[in-house]
């Protein structure tokens, strides 16, 4: 009974941290504030990539998804095309992503973090 108790007082307080920490973190304060472009949001990128983007390059009609990591000082790295329809559309993609300007980077805890965004792009026809 008494190994039983102690189980019990070592365990319980290792589950309660255990979604603190690490990639997978678990956030209850709500202290995460989004990275910002242009002093916007995902808007602000949008007209970014409406302005950039060369659509000539788009033959057909489809999904991009485009991925890439926002780092602690603003920059874009990690470019990745995650879903695609041609490869000439996905290479203008990759191509408006590495010139795009920095951003304002996420925080936590009013800390800088990196944080990766996932953004899709639908083609149809014309």
């Amino acid at each position: 009974m008494k190994l039983v108790r102690l189980l019990l007082f070592v365990l319980v307080p290792m589950m309660g941290f255990s979604q603190i920490g690490g990639e997978d973190e678990v956030y209850l304060g709500g202290d995460r504030i989004e990275a910002k472009f242009n002093g916007g949001g995902i808007e602000e990128f949008t007209k970014f990539i409406r302005k950039e983007f060369d659509y000539s390059k788009v033959t057909k009609a489809g999904k991009m998804v485009g991925a890439f990591t926002v780092d602690v000082d603003g920059s874009v790295k990690n470019i990745k095309i995650t879903e695609f329809f041609d490869v000439e559309s996905a290479t203008e993609f990759i191509r408006v992503l590495k010139k795009c300007p920095k951003w304002e980077p996420a925080k936590r805890g009013g800390k800088p973090i990196s944080i990766e965004i996932k953004y899709p792009m639908v083609f149809r026809e014309k």
